[in-house]
């Protein structure tokens, strides 16, 4: 018989339709990038041309993956960590082991303002968060006295799952 990893003990999402929006902004600009380069007449020379190109192109790159990436999140506690992943492709991720948190607290009202924005934020009075959405959130203290901080749906369950495992990993 072989042991299998221990399953989540929960889980939750969230996610802001919004983004969406300003992706097909980012794709418009990868498509005017495309059709610059491939269906040009400028007369005004080949460096005007390619500097419009790279110019769109890279707009075009960077909103699509600075929104795509923070459409949505997915938060994860099983017996021995709480693993935060954003967007499609689950990047950026952060893994915090239950051990290394000493309080979790529900926030019922998070928003982008608070932290400068939608996305993985940094604030040298606040800690580290993950908003993807105004809405609830949690709230971990970790044992450095850092704080982080995540916008997901079900919050309070997720904070009351960490706290019945905090107080068995004190026992």
């Amino acid at each position: 018989m072989t042991d299998h990893p221990p399953g989540p003990l929960w889980s939750g999402r969230a996610s802001n339709r919004a983004q969406w929006l300003i992706a097909a902004a980012g794709a418009a600009c990868l498509a005017l990038g495309v059709e610059l380069a491939v269906d040009s007449a400028w007369t005004a020379g080949i460096i005007p041309l390619v500097m419009s190109v790279v110019g769109c192109l890279a707009v075009g790159l960077l909103i699509l993956y600075g929104t795509l990436a923070f459409v949505h999140v997915a938060v994860t506690v099983d017996s021995e960590n709480m693993e935060v992943r954003c967007g499609h492709i689950g990047l950026p991720r952060r893994r915090i082991r239950l051990s290394e948190i000493t309080a979790a607290e529900f926030v019922p009202r998070i928003t982008p303002q608070q932290w400068g924005g939608w996305g993985y934020r940094w604030r040298p009075e606040k800690g580290t968060a993950v908003v993807v959405r105004r809405g609830e959130g949690l709230e971990l203290r970790l044992g450095d006295g850092k704080l982080f901080t995540v916008t997901v749906d079900d919050a309070e369950n997720a904070v009351r799952v960490i706290r019945t495992h905090l107080r068995a990993l004190t026992r």
